[in-house]
């Protein structure tokens, strides 16, 4: 159905994180662009950060409008200034009550769908519950999925075979079964409440968002096909799962304002960072950050420290401390700013990372594998140092280091939550200098560089991601009649 003046409108509900709210906001710019009537739906302390967001953009095509619904408080306890937030949750004990809180979205939700009947909603993968609210009132529901495809198909192929429970010990390999490109993992590298085989909360949840890919219209996905298209091509036509690949939706922020102000305010003034950059030679600048939830314990830190000073390679360090912690220690080994003041730059929680990554003066990056990060790296022609940490980090780094080449691992051999497994500053050392230097750092980035001219060329007009949106829209808009 289409609203009331025959138009095509979506509604977009993101899940609240800011690595689930960025690309779901590009993606919806993307519809705008095109003439879409768009709405961002999210709660009172969200707003703020959507609305500058969106306020930022270049006017193209249509304006994106934001509709806020009350989030229930439950008697859980949860502070109201953190449980809108994933990335304020203050500590791992808390981390799932967040997302059982989540869920009492569902009523304001259903009510504001009453309302306005959209001919669309498309929502994020934690809320499986959006399939049913929407169908009460015959609307789509499209699943946003912020991960790989890889990932998808690597799920499903774990849910069906469960490998994970024929090998003898937590870290002899198994092949996951009926999944292009012989991957391998161990037990300790998936989520531990799949290895334990709990039945929580967490469980219950990826079960029903499993479920949801075969219940709803359809899924899209911040991705484009040239760069999974074995993976592609299995999650449609091997599992029959209806998907669209739209991405990268990042590259719809086209003016260096707009890539700034992506996501919360960058703790580094745009001019400094970018004078900084321009002082050095190209691709001599490793860029490390770990994304928006994960926090490092201090003797970690102290250990990328003396890991990133002894590469001998100049880099931009964005830290984030785990203050339950941090903040008691010194994490800084002694004389380490003093030694790298003019080698290093380090910004402390948030940074303008599309604006460093396309820098010409960067070239490698130290990531925790989140999908984002990985489809920004790949769009900027960046080779990745990977350091998975949890979610669905260890597949994307399957795919980063031994199906496109385009990156090498520092060794992680343990799914954690939120402070990531041990890793020495010798690894961190040496996998720095392999995409940096020599013959293998020069081929990586020769590899690299041809996948981000494809996906410049897959959100262009003709292009793959660009032809399944319009096939999309297209499809969306038949409906109402």
């Amino acid at each position: 159905m289409n609203n009331e003046n025959g138009e095509l409108e979506i509604f977009f509900l993101p899940f609240m994180a800011h690595g689930h709210m960025i690309p779901i906001t590009d993606m919806a710019k993307l519809f705008a662009a095109r003439g879409v009537k768009t709405t961002m739906i999210t709660t009172p302390l969200n707003a703020p950060l959507l609305s500058k967001t969106i306020q930022r953009t270049k006017p193209v095509g249509r304006e994106i409008n934001i509709k806020v619904i009350e989030f229930p408080r439950p008697n859980s306890g949860l502070p109201p200034q953190w449980c809108e937030n994933l990335d304020s949750v203050p500590s791992q004990d808390l981390f799932m009550a967040f997302f059982e809180t989540t869920s009492h979205l569902r009523e304001p939700l259903e009510d504001l769908l009453g309302e306005h009947r959209p001919s669309c909603l498309v929502a994020d993968m934690f809320f499986p519950w959006a399939t049913e609210a929407a169908a009460k009132f015959g609307i789509p529901r499209l699943v946003f999925y912020v991960t790989s495809v890889i990932s998808l198909c690597a799920w499903q192929c774990l849910k069906l075979y469960e490998p994970h429970k024929r090998v003898s010990s937590d870290f002899e390999p198994f092949l996951i079964p009926d999944l292009p490109g012989e991957i391998r993992l161990t037990r300790m590298q998936i989520p531990e409440f799949v290895r334990q085989n709990a039945n929580n909360y967490m469980t219950q949840l990826l079960e029903k968002v499993i479920e949801s890919e075969f219940k709803s219209y359809g899924v899209v996905v911040n991705t484009f096909y040239e760069l999974e298209a074995d993976y592609a091509e299995h999650y449609r036509k091997v599992l029959g799962i209806k998907a669209w690949y739209l991405g990268p939706v990042s590259l719809c922020n086209k003016d260096p304002e707009e890539k700034y102000h992506r996501g919360k305010e960058a703790s580094i003034n745009e001019l400094d960072c970018l004078k900084w950059l321009d002082s050095k030679k190209p691709n001599s600048v490793v860029y490390v950050s770990f994304g928006s939830v994960a926090k490092f314990t201090a003797s970690q830190l102290t250990e990328i420290a003396l890991g990133l000073e002894a590469s001998g390679h100049q880099f931009i360090w964005v830290v984030r401390r785990n203050k339950e912690e941090n903040d008691k220690k010194d994490w800084v080994p002694e004389g380490f700013e003093q030694r790298v003041e003019d080698k290093g730059l380090i910004i402390r929680d948030w940074a303008p990372q599309m604006l460093i990554l396309e820098h010409e003066a960067v070239g490698g990056f130290v990531t925790h594998c989140g999908w984002n990060s990985t489809l920004e790296a790949v769009s900027s022609g960046v080779p990745m140092v990977t350091w998975p940490i949890s979610a669905e980090q260890f597949f994307n780094e399957k795919l980063v280091t031994q199906i496109l080449k385009i990156g090498v691992g520092v060794g992680v051999r343990k799914w954690v939550r939120f402070v990531g497994d041990r890793v020495e500053s010798k690894a961190l050392e040496k996998a720095v200098r392999r995409v940096m230097e020599g013959e293998e750092a020069e081929e990586m980035r020769s590899r690299i560089r041809r996948l981000a001219q494809m996906a410049k060329s897959a959100v262009e007009e003709g292009g793959s991601s660009y032809c399944e949106l319009s096939a999309l829209i297209k499809k969306l808009s038949s409906l109402g009649f």
